[in-house]
């Protein structure tokens, strides 16, 4: 019965949600946010890693580490974490655009440019199919990265108290 509808959709092949869904799922960056929680973690870490390359030189500008160590370890922390909220909120965006074009029950596509734009409308058994997978599989996506902004939050929060005291 899918098959069906499948057959008589007009939407390119590229523009479907679902093989945009499965494009992003296997793409580099965006794969990490299904990944369990400790991979996950491990990769954000590495991203923060990296992130310091940049943070620490400008942060050893402001607050010479031999002098200021406290100081300095806080800022190129907070820093480097600019780097990390910046990767999060690409993979939010693009999460949440896959997650609004599945649940949504019409299709905006492209036949040959911008120009031409077309909406089709899924027939009820596809808009099931998209909106379960959104529930089941984009949702804890998305939660997790609102999880990891809290938490990021939380540290800023922290260090701004830490920087307070010292």
């Amino acid at each position: 019965m899918i098959k069906s509808s499948v057959s008589n959709c007009p939407v390119p092949s590229e523009q479907q949600p679902l093989n945009e869904y499965e494009e992003l799922k296997i793409a580099w960056l965006f794969r990490d946010c299904t990944l369990n929680w400790r991979s996950y973690i491990t990769k954000m870490l590495w991203i923060w890693g990296f992130s310091w390359i940049v943070a620490g030189p400008v942060a050893a500008a402001s607050f010479p580490p031999h002098k200021y160590i406290a100081h300095f370890l806080l800022c190129s922390a907070a820093g480097a974490s600019v780097g990390v909220i910046l990767v999060l909120v690409r993979l939010y965006l693009g999460w949440f655009y896959i997650s609004d074009r599945l649940f949504s029950a019409t299709v905006f596509y492209e036949e040959s440019g911008w120009y031409d734009g077309q909406t089709w409308i899924k027939p009820p058994e596809l808009l099931n199919r998209d909106r379960l997978i959104v529930s089941y599989e984009i949702k804890p996506i998305l939660r997790r990265l609102q999880f990891t902004f809290a938490g990021l939050a939380g540290m800023y929060l922290a260090g701004t108290i830490v920087w307070h005291l010292i």
